[in-house]
């Protein structure tokens, strides 16, 4: 237990050395829920096996990882239903990606799934 608090408290100090242009601290637990917390006056207390950090706590043995983000990933909004393509939805895109996370310019799309950001939501999008 000393090791793991130990090894915690390292983790934390290193990635606050680096934690320069970031906004929040993210925490991952073991069932892929992630929680981000304002890095602004941020406070992590050890109790036993409990991480305090403002409101959220967390036990220790559920905590898969930690790393600092930009945006806030605990409020992440779900991309949705799978759509076919028509000229509308292509000419009100607002944003348009690649399944690998690459912007694509409109008139570059080809056959194949993109996900399409528009005014409306975010969903997904196939070029047949």
């Amino acid at each position: 237990m000393k090791k793991l608090l130990f090894l915690l408290l390292l983790a934390v100090g290193t990635l606050a050395a680096r934690a320069g242009t970031y906004a929040y601290l993210t925490f991952v637990t073991t069932d892929g829920a992630k929680v981000s917390v304002p890095v602004e006056s941020l406070s992590l207390t050890v109790s036993g096996s409990t991480l305090t950090t403002g409101k959220q706590s967390f036990t220790l043995a559920n905590l898969a990882k930690m790393y600092f983000t930009v945006a806030d990933e605990s409020n992440t909004t779900g991309i949705g239903k799978l759509a076919d393509a028509t000229n509308r939805d292509v000419q009100t895109a607002t944003e348009v990606y690649d399944l690998g996370g690459h912007r694509v310019a409109k008139r570059q799309m080809k056959r194949g799934a993109y996900i399409v950001k528009t005014k409306q939501g975010t969903y997904k999008l196939v070029v047949r």
